[in-house]
């Protein structure tokens, strides 16, 4: 469903300046500091209305969430929704091409990729999001060891990731085919997963940093 484009949308968004962040590369080398602690910092990228990190900041209050979204009437609605203000968790306007421009390297301990879009035609490859040149931005920000947590209902976008975070380095664990069958004891839901619980096999993998110096140079 298209969204109802908002007017004055970023000023409504102002209004919000504990829980949303307009400019996030002012930030960049910095985000513990935002904190205000040493805590493990994860993002998710393409948060939608933001279910799943809010869900994950209320579990795991010892670890900062970062959310991350480019259509800003994505962010409030997400807001909106919030009962409570986190400390631990935050809202970004921002596009995942300019990654390296908001996260200093190895800043970032987990990224969450939940249902991207997967640009199912071939010339579109190069825009989704576990396409080698996004990768490798993931690199420059992952600290050695750090996860990518991949959710997806779409078979061919889910089989090329795997190839991608392959050829680049990344090793794969809890590999799921169907992950509600499997009984993942831990998974939370997004809005999107929630509609085809029934129906669709969801697609899951971690795909672990190498850990190798050179991606960060």
């Amino acid at each position: 469903m298209r969204l109802r484009k908002i007017p004055g949308i970023e000023k409504k968004l102002e209004s919000y300046p504990n829980i949303v962040i307009l400019n996030p590369s002012l930030y960049k080398n910095n985000w513990h500091n935002y904190f205000g602690n040493s805590h493990p910092i994860h993002l998710e990228l393409g948060m939608g209305r933001g279910k799943f990190i809010t869900a994950l900041a209320a579990k795991y209050p010892d670890i900062n969430f970062i959310g991350m979204e480019y259509k800003p009437e994505l962010i409030l609605k997400a807001v909106q929704r919030m009962t409570i203000s986190r400390r631990n968790a935050v809202f970004l306007l921002g596009n995942a091409n300019n990654i390296p421009d908001i996260v200093a390297p190895r800043e970032i301990s987990r990224i969450y990729l939940n249902f991207s879009d997967p640009w199912p035609k071939k010339r579109h490859a190069k825009r989704r999001l576990t396409s080698r040149g996004f990768l490798e931005r993931y690199k420059q920000i992952l600290a050695p060891g750090a996860e990518i947590h991949l959710k997806t209902d779409n078979r061919d976008f889910f089989q090329f990731s795997l190839n991608e975070f392959a050829n680049c380095g990344f090793y794969l664990k809890n590999i799921s085919l169907d992950l509600h069958k499997d009984n993942f004891l831990e998974n939370i839901t997004t809005e999107y997963e929630e509609r085809f619980l029934e129906s669709t096999p969801i697609f899951r993998c971690v795909a672990v940093h190498p850990g190798n110096d050179r991606a960060h140079k």
